[in-house]
């Protein structure tokens, strides 16, 4: 076995779950060319998952078999390394929130970052640039409000943010009735309604 081969492997080993490899931390040892094609040999015999361009993680052997990693531990391996924003996408908010029964279907999340597609095993999930006012709060209640009533849209907000009113802090309504002038018009609107209500 290669010393680019064995380093590749035990660097893999070290790694918790969902943690990720690049290319850059083995070109110490030898060319980006050979590098890759011993990262993609690796891939394909299954000791290595290649996750996206350019990023792998290792698989997860438990109890019932290999695995991949869980996708929020490669999101938080993904947010520690890059230092990106990445947040559940509105539909997912809006589930959690208990605004809607539907499901969905796929796994999408908003990012500080660029747009781009991982392959966990059969699991697609999909990462798509979001605007700032989306991501403004992080993981926070008013973040999850906000990313929820735009899946929602106009139609279903007033309503939506009625059924919130009393399951949320008063901190993070403050926060984002604080933030209107930076959401788009529509939300602005229902926002300031619910103010002027409560």
């Amino acid at each position: 076995m290669s010393r680019l081969t064995e380093s590749i492997l035990s660097t893999a080993e070290a790694l918790p779950e969902g943690g990720l490899l690049s290319p850059k931390e083995f070109l110490h040892l030898a060319s980006r060319a050979a590098v890759d094609q011993t990262l993609s040999r690796l891939a394909k015999e299954g000791r290595i998952l290649r996750i996206g361009r350019g990023v792998y993680t290792r698989p997860v052997v438990g109890r019932f078999g290999v695995r991949p990693p869980s996708t929020q531990a490669v999101i938080e391996a993904i947010e520690a390394a890059s230092g990106e924003v990445v947040v559940s996408h509105g539909a997912a908010e809006a589930n959690a929130l208990g605004l809607t029964t539907q499901v969905p279907t796929r796994e999408v999340y908003l990012t500080s970052g660029s747009s781009r597609t991982l392959h966990l095993g059969q699991r697609v999930v999909e990462l798509k640039h979001g605007k700032r006012w989306q991501l403004a709060f992080g993981k926070r209640p008013a973040g999850r409000m906000v990313r929820a009533l735009s899946w929602l849209g106009p139609e279903q907000a007033g309503a939506a943010l009625k059924a919130l009113r009393h399951r949320i802090a008063a901190e993070e309504w403050h926060a984002m009735r604080a933030s209107r002038s930076t959401l788009p018009d529509w939300m602005a609107r229902v926002v300031s309604e619910m103010a002027d209500h409560g």
